[in-house]
């Protein structure tokens, strides 16, 4: 069953798994933090048929996740490296790596992410205000933003009123 497009919603989490959200795709991006670049790595570390790799790769690159590039200079082989956008995918790589842990590897986390300088365990990957207070689900409001279509702004409203309902008396 093939589902719609989701880049025709207003909306970025949509548009972001018209790009990333298929899993051999978080699962290459994953292997691509750890440092792999080549593809005969990619297919061995992740075990993945040739034509989906070289199909999810080259979304990667055409997405600008990856950069294909050449080992050398005058080489015909190439290595994909991280582009700046897809580096910046690290924090929400790690958010899952650890919301795995804690909801469904309870028998412990298989990678732990260590600072190289300090040698200590990260924290959790966490939302905080401009104060430092960290936030959850329902501290958050949610009003329109630049790229909000009128059926978005609708929905927001209607939302936002539910939002003042709900808290009215506090």
């Amino acid at each position: 069953m093939k589902h719609n497009k989701l880049d025709d919603m207003n909306c970025s989490i949509a548009t972001s798994l018209e790009l990333i959200g298929e899993w051999w795709t978080i699962l290459i991006l994953r292997e691509a933090f750890f440092g792999t670049r080549r593809f005969e790595d990619f297919q061995q570390y992740l075990g993945i048929a040739r034509n989906i790799l070289t199909t999810r790769l080259r979304k990667l690159c055409d997405g600008g996740l990856l950069q294909r590039v050449p080992i050398k200079e005058g080489a015909k082989r190439h290595e994909y490296k991280l582009t700046a956008m897809g580096r910046d995918l690290y924090p929400t790589l790690i958010a899952l790596t650890q919301w795995g842990d804690r909801w469904l590897h309870l028998d412990g986390a298989p990678v732990k992410f260590i600072d190289h300088v300090t040698g200590e365990e990260i924290d959790d990957v966490a939302i905080l205000s401009k104060q430092g207070k960290e936030l959850d689900a329902r501290d958050l409001l949610l009003i329109p933003g630049p790229g909000a279509n009128e059926e978005t702004k609708q929905r927001l409203s209607l939302l936002q009123i539910a939002w003042e309902k709900h808290h009215e008396g506090e």
